[in-house]
């Protein structure tokens, strides 16, 4: 049906509607003639049904009339109209075929005027009544004067009708058309102002809505809402961000099996209660999609409704990862702090004694050179010297870096350098295949090279000492950005023995080694050098298929240009 775009949609189901109705009408009506047609009840055998058949007849194609009328004209006023007049007449008809003035048809007339004012207002009711009251009167005073002769007559009486019969008819039927009109005009403007109200308040809520969802999603604080069974009802955008699950991976499963290491939510038995619960803090540990551990933070609250009764919780949660990162990276700060203070110190105390024994060592071994004997054990002195200086010196290094002399190094450079260099230690096993891998453009930094080697040789050591049976060592440079600052990334991986996650957490403290020969120094160091430089190191690891560590240092613009793929 083709009404025009602003035409309310209820008013485009009421004119559905009306229509359906007509035909369900005069179906009625059908029905009703074909019976006394087909019975021929005595009373009313008289009756000819033929009229009435054309004139419900006729409705019929009006009907259809209609439907092709409302397709082709776009306003709905003339619609109406049409069919109102076109259905006074009708009716007009049938009072004729059934009795004229005594005929109980006449009933049919506010009907019309009710979906007149319903679809026009009280002026078109006015008109819609005004034009039934002239059908009706015109009508009844041409039968009275003889006129016209209905095709079926019934009289109360033997006696003849009278003029005031005929008037008093007359006058209650257009008083009574016209009160319908007022009473229908005056319910319908009254649903009409329901309606505005209802539309004001339904815009009003729907902005409220609107403001309520864009506070929720526009905040960086992850919410997630659940009922008193525990199921997952609403999560917003930052929840999403934080934990890659959008609504439709969680909704309506339990909390805990989501969240399986998050709080344990208030059993739903006593959800009527209006006591105050207080609000549950925690952190737990997450793996997100991607499948990286995640530590959130956050507080568990109940959700009540507007009377206070409790209908689920609340649950509000942060990433907590990178702040845990700092505190961890604090702390060790702070230990790396005090053990500098007393590095000095003790570097003093040490290498004092170091240098007068290294000098008398090396007097008495010129005079013990044909002595086997005591000459060996001279050289084991000398290896244990050389071993404690090299962990003082680590532990200086580690403790209090120094600044040293910036210059320019060529990552690439360094990185073979370091390979060739530790290819003569003890621990390098022939069966381990080196793959190099570099970006074509080039890869420098302004750093300490010293540190900066030791960097790299202490990471490429862990990955020989990984593989004492052989494996694949491979080191790749690249051009990357972070936080849109320029650098240098070094990926050094191999397929050793990898690390456990709890060894993994403290691999960069001070000290911690899982190896009998290890001083625990190597990666504090690393970490060490590369903070002093603003870089980041991370170590990803995975026990029995090897380890990869990340270490990414800032650069001059023009020093790395963004990576292109293409790798040499």
């Amino acid at each position: 049906m083709r009404i025009p775009s602003h035409t309310p949609e209820y008013m485009i189901s009421r004119l559905h509607w009306l229509m359906l109705a007509r035909v369900g009408i005069v179906t009625f009506l059908l029905g009703v003639a074909t019976f006394i047609e087909v019975m021929g009840i005595e009373s009313l055998s008289t009756i000819s049904v033929t009229p009435l058949f054309y004139t419900i007849l006729m409705t019929y194609v009006l009907s259809i009339f209609f439907v092709i009328f409302v397709k082709t004209i776009q306003s709905l006023s003339p619609n109406i109209y049409l069919q109102a007049i076109c259905d006074v007449l009708l009716i007009t008809g049938m009072i004729y075929a059934t009795g004229g003035i005594h005929s109980i048809y006449s009933v049919f007339y506010p009907l019309v005027i009710i979906y007149a004012v319903l679809f026009l207002g009280r002026k078109g009711g006015i008109i819609v009544a005004s034009l039934a009251g002239i059908c009706y009167g015109l009508f009844a005073d041409l039968e009275f004067y003889r006129v016209i002769y209905p095709l079926f007559s019934v009289t109360i009486s033997d006696q003849p009708q009278n003029a005031g019969f005929v008037l008093t008819r007359i006058i209650t039927h257009i008083l009574s058309f016209y009160l319908i009109a007022f009473l229908a005009s005056f319910v319908v403007e009254q649903e009409k102002k329901l309606r505005t109200l209802l539309a004001e308040k339904q815009s009003a809520f729907d902005q409220l809505d609107l403001l309520h969802r864009s506070i929720i999603e526009s905040i960086d604080t992850g919410i997630l809402t659940v009922n008193l069974a525990g199921e997952i009802k609403s999560i917003n955008r930052a929840a999403t961000e934080i934990t890659g699950l959008s609504l439709a991976d969680v909704e309506n499963l339990k909390f805990s099996e989501v969240f399986t290491s998050g709080p344990t939510l208030t059993a739903g038995e006593n959800a009527d209660e209006k006591e105050s619960i207080p609000k549950t803090r925690f952190e737990m540990p997450f793996h997100d999609q991607r499948g990286r551990r995640l530590i959130l933070g956050g507080s568990l609250s109940p959700l009540r409704d507007n009377r206070g009764v409790r209908i689920g919780s609340i649950i509000i949660f942060q990433d907590l990862t990178n702040i845990n990162e700092m505190k961890e990276t604090l702390e060790r700060s702070r230990r790396l702090a005090f053990i500098g203070e007393m590095a000095a110190a003790l570097a003093h105390e040490i290498r004092n004694p170091l240098a007068s024994m290294s000098g008398s060592i090396q007097m008495l071994e010129q005079d013990l050179r044909e002595d086997e004997h005591n000459y060996r054990l001279m050289k084991i002195v000398m290896r244990g010297k050389d071993q404690l200086e090299n962990f003082l010196k680590d532990f200086l290094l580690m403790a209090r870096p120094t600044p040293g002399r910036k210059e320019t190094i060529d990552i690439k450079e360094l990185v073979t350098e370091v390979i060739e260099s530790i290819r003569y230690v003890p621990d390098w096993c022939e069966s381990v295949k080196v793959i190099n891998q570099f970006d074509v453009s080039p890869l420098q930094i302004e750093a300490n090279r010293t540190e900066i080697r030791q960097v790299i040789w202490n990471i490429v050591l862990n990955a020989v000492q990984a593989m004492p049976d052989g494996g694949v060592l491979s080191v790749k440079g690249l051009s990357r950005r972070v936080n849109d600052n320029p650098g240098v990334e070094i990926i050094i991986s191999d397929t050793g023995c990898g690390m456990t996650e709890q060894v993994l957490e403290k691999a960069f403290q001070p000290f911690f080694t899982n190896r009998d020969k290890g001083t625990g120094l190597g990666l504090a160091v690393v970490n060490r050098i590369v903070e002093g430089h603003q870089g980041t190191v991370r170590i990803q690891s995975i026990p029995g298929e090897g380890t990869r560590c990340e270490i990414w240092f800032p650069c001059q613009e023009g020093f790395a240009k963004e990576s292109n793929g293409a790798i040499r």
